[in-house]
Order: C-alpha cells, then structure tokens, then sequence
C-alpha cells in the first residue's frame, strides 16, 4: 500500500499534465476496480476541466469545473503513466516487475493539452469515486480521518489528545488513521526510531496524567515530519509497485535507517543495537531494542 510521500510523489508528477487540462475523452476499460467506478463515470469527466489537483492523506484529489472531485487511489499496485506528444513515460524497475500488459491499463484520461494518462492497475485494489466538493469533508472516506501529519493542525497537543487513554502499542495508534492522516508502516518504523520510542511503548505515554504532551511527543512529531519530508524530496521510498510518475527511481529506500535492516547494527550514534523484527498486527515492525525505549 502506498504511503502518504509515494502519493505526493505521484500528485507532483501528475500537476503539470492535469490542472488546467480539460477531459477530451475517457477510456473506462472496465466496470469496476476495488469497487464499481461511479455512475455516469465517463459523462460526467468528459468537458470538465481540472482546476487543482491536490491530496488528502493517500487520495488524490482533482477538483473539477463541475464542482465535483475525483478522488484517486493507487492501492496496492495502481500507478499512473503519462504520455505527451512526441514522449511516453514508463517506468522504472522495481523490485518486482511492473505489468506492461495493457489487459492492466483500465482507466485512460485524454486530456486537452494532448496528454494521455493512464491508470494500470494489476491487483485492482485501487479505485476512482466522485463525489461534490462542497460535501468532501463528509464523505465516509474523509470524514473520520486525522489531521495531516505535514499540515500546520498537526502538533504535539494534538497527538497527545489524539493517543490519550490507548493502551495500544504507539506503533498501532500512529497506523491509525483516525489518529494521524497518511501515516504508513515504512515512516511509522523510521519515525519511531528517530524519536527512539519503541514500538512496543502503550500510545497513552505520549500524554501526562493531565493530558498534555510529553516531551518525547514533542520529538516525535518533529522525527515525522522530518522522515516524510526526505521521502517526498527522495520521491518517495519507490518500494515494490510504487514508482514516480517520470519514470525515476526514488532513492529514500537507500536511507532507510531500520525498515527492512534487520540484523543490522543500529545507526544511532554510539548505539550498540542490532536491528530487530518483530510482527505487530500482521505487520514487521523493524526497530533497535537498545536505543528505543
């Protein structure tokens, strides 16, 4: 599953080809995705012009002249290619193959400025879905979602308020995404460990007995920002189907610091850790016994 810097990696690649263009024509190849796409689908894009393209955790969202919004989401191997005149992008290697059948490619956007944008989806996990701008907030896939861990909402207090009470692991309150938007397996792991909390920690430390931040949350809030900031400036970690919209490979995944190092020493300074895996609710959890407390 794509985490919040692959999505903004892949929002940036598409920008340049999508706002301001008009849909000329679609290509709905099939009925359906992870679900069926919406009705009308194809009527309702075709004129329309994309006045932004922006995102919300790890949905696309393209504002239409219509009023409504088409939300995007890549699941678990859904990318998009893009081809303008004279040049075709195509993507890089991975480290499983991409499908280059176009039995995959199910959703193509012909646009104005003579782009054309396709959707591959070999799993079909992803999915498209419009719904009105002015109801978006209320949409049963926005409505209980968290702040943005990169929004100017998302502070220590915040967080404290938000893993008050959870006696959940911190790793598992932080996958939450009623607690914090966009948030991943990969980031939470090298968020965790540049706060040095473990994963193991109960979520209801990061508040005092009076519910306000303790000053580790105050670290970690800055050690996730700071993790997802390099990965949308490497574009993102490029892990397994996930690749920028140019072609290009990501280099993030080269800095991870524990995700995937397991046995590894620990790149703390001064730390004499070893790397450990561990499965937390059906998930590996890389993390360094001796510095994450």
């Amino acid at each position: 599953m794509p985490e919040l810097p692959e999505v903004e990696t892949v929002r940036r690649g598409l920008a340049p080809v999508m706002e301001g263009a008009r849909f000329v024509r679609v290509e709905a190849r099939r009925g359906d995705l992870r679900w069926p796409l919406p009705d009308r689908f194809v009527p309702r894009l075709e004129g329309q012009t994309v006045e932004g393209l922006g995102r919300r955790a790890k949905y696309l969202l393209a504002d239409l002249s219509s009023g409504e919004v088409l939300m995007m989401h890549l699941g678990m191997s859904g990318s998009f290619r893009i081809a303008t005149p004279g040049d075709e992008t195509t993507p890089g290697d991975f480290h499983h193959e991409r499908s280059k059948s176009a039995a995959h490619d199910h959703v193509v956007f012909h646009m104005s400025n003579g782009a054309r944008i396709t959707f591959n989806d070999p799993r079909r996990f992803g999915f498209m879905k419009l719904t009105p701008r002015a109801g978006l907030d209320q949409d049963p896939l926005m409505r209980a979602m968290g702040p943005e861990p990169l929004g100017n909402a998302f502070d220590a207090a915040l967080l404290a308020m938000a893993c008050a009470g959870k006696k959940a692991p911190l790793k598992a309150a932080l996958l939450d995404q009623h607690v914090v938007a966009g948030l991943g397996n990969i980031y939470v792991c090298e968020a965790l460990h540049r706060a040095h909390l473990s994963p193991r920690r109960r979520a209801t430390t990061l508040a005092d007995r009076h519910g306000q931040p303790a000053k580790r949350t105050e670290t970690l809030v800055e050690a996730i920002r700071t993790v997802l900031n390099a990965a949308i400036e490497a574009g993102g970690s490029s892990l397994r189907d996930h690749r920028r919209t140019d072609g290009e490979l990501g280099y993030f995944q080269h800095h991870f610091r524990v995700y995937d190092r397991e046995g590894e020493p620990c790149p703390t300074r001064g730390c004499t850790g070893t790397i450990r895996r561990i499965v937390q609710s059906g998930r590996s959890t890389f993390y360094c016994p001796v510095c994450q407390k």
